[in-house]
């Protein structure tokens, strides 16, 4: 046990600064190449878990989380399930390329509505080789089928991506051609080719909405035993969506965080988490996110039911990102979580539907006052990560003690690695 108080250098707080000024050099450590888990362990629930609570750390398992959480917590979990999201196609010269299918083209509603596409279908992509496509002749798949006959055209640049037309003949849904046709997006940093295992380990047990390209990971430690025994503690178990994209890759470039733009992601909301969440504040207990991806997506709720509050939300607002990465550093937060809640229950009750649709490009950094959650189990994350300056946001800058003590420990770092309960 490593008590903080007894460490020189432990501070109270991270001071108050526009998270604009950030220098992201702040938050870069070394990481060895063997402290990356390059797979997961056997056992999900087998892997480490660091508690910090109080200044103190505790070292345990996954397995035995449920005696470092009190009952009537309530727990939010990701349901995003990842997609098959590379494909390989070839040129009719032969070369081969690799198309990464990031999210659907700004037509389509949602990702659902996108997903569930027949025979033609336009995808925002990277295309790994981009310069051999010199021509508009378009791509065929490069596996040998022909009861798809699927081809990829090129559709227009935007930004660093392009937008694809990818065309089949099968009579199956884009879901079931990515399904069938790609591969899973394990991550780049673990320097392989997925193979079959991957299409289980690299999906939580919560998975269920599809769409993202990278599994909300800190949910890859839990088994339905662990789901069990909070059950049986009366601890509550949510859950939300966030597609996960491929920005929660890229580290910032940036020397201050002014010249980071956050990627956007599409967030799904139900109606009853907000009422089980309002029963929450209500009664004063506390509130754990699963993993970076569960906690923006709640604190978007506050800004999003304070954006209601304040007459500046509508449907434009709704339709593209409701959450602008600045918004909550920009202006005061005069409501509190459970006033903002409330308006957003309202909204969706006034607009008879079930579920808030919508993405959010809320950026949490040193600075952030958390409105939604009292702590988070997630993973050890990357150098200079905006991931990692998640945990700086909660924990202050014991993040640097909180790292050296599992990287001294053993712990395995990155997406199959080992977690954290961090407590704010």
């Amino acid at each position: 046990m490593v008590n903080f108080a007894d460490i020189n250098t432990f501070k109270m707080s991270v001071p108050k600064i526009h998270p604009k000024n950030i220098e992201i050099h702040e938050f870069q450590y070394e990481l060895p190449e063997d402290k990356i888990a390059k797979f997961p362990i056997e056992q999900r629930d087998q892997s480490k878990l660091l508690v910090y609570e109080n200044t103190e750390i505790i070292e345990d398992v996954y397995r035995n989380i449920t005696r470092h959480i009190d009952e009537k917590t309530l727990i939010l979990f990701n349901e995003a399930k990842v997609i098959h999201a590379r494909l390989y196609f070839r040129k009719e010269t032969g070369g081969r390329l690799e198309i990464f299918c990031l999210e659907p083209d700004s037509r389509y509603a949602d990702i659902s509505t996108a997903m569930k596409q027949e025979g033609e279908v336009y995808w925002k992509c990277l295309v790994k080789g981009i310069q051999r496509w010199k021509d508009d002749s378009p791509l065929l798949l490069d596996v040998e089928d022909p009861n798809f006959n699927a081809k990829a055209y090129k559709i227009k640049p935007e930004g660093n991506s392009l937008i694809i037309r990818f065309t089949w003949k099968k009579n199956v849904s884009f879901s079931e051609f990515l399904e069938e046709m790609g591969k899973i997006p394990i991550p780049p940093y673990l320097k392989r080719e997925s193979d079959k295992s991957d299409d289980i380990r690299y999906q939580t047990i919560f998975a269920k909405n599809e769409g993202s390209v990278a599994a909300p990971t800190a949910s890859l430690h839990f088994t339905e035993s662990i789901l069990e025994g909070f059950r049986k503690k009366n601890i509550d178990m949510e859950h939300l969506t966030l597609h996960v994209g491929a920005g929660t890759f890229m580290p910032v470039k940036s020397e201050k965080m002014e010249g980071h733009e956050m990627h956007s992601e599409w967030i799904e909301i139900p109606l009853d988490l907000l009422k089980r969440v309002k029963k929450q504040i209500e009664r004063k207990e506390k509130t754990i996110a699963i993993g970076t991806t569960s906690t923006r997506t709640i604190e978007s709720v506050y800004w999003i039911g304070v954006q209601i509050l304040r007459g500046e939300w509508n449907e434009e607002k709704e339709q593209g990102i409701a959450v602008e990465q600045w918004y909550p550093y920009e202006k005061e937060d005069e409501f509190s979580s459970l006033e903002s809640v409330n308006a957003l229950i309202n909204y969706l009750d006034e607009k008879k539907v079930t579920k808030l649709i919508t993405r959010t490009q809320l950026i949490i950094a040193p600075g952030y006052d958390f409105k939604m959650i009292d702590g988070i189990i997630t993973n050890f994350h990357q150098p200079s990560s905006t991931l990692l300056l998640i945990i700086s946001a909660l924990v202050g800058e014991n993040w640097k003690t909180i790292y050296r003590y599992a990287l001294d420990n053993n712990f395995r770092f990155l997406s199959y690695g080992d977690g954290s309960l961090l407590w704010k």
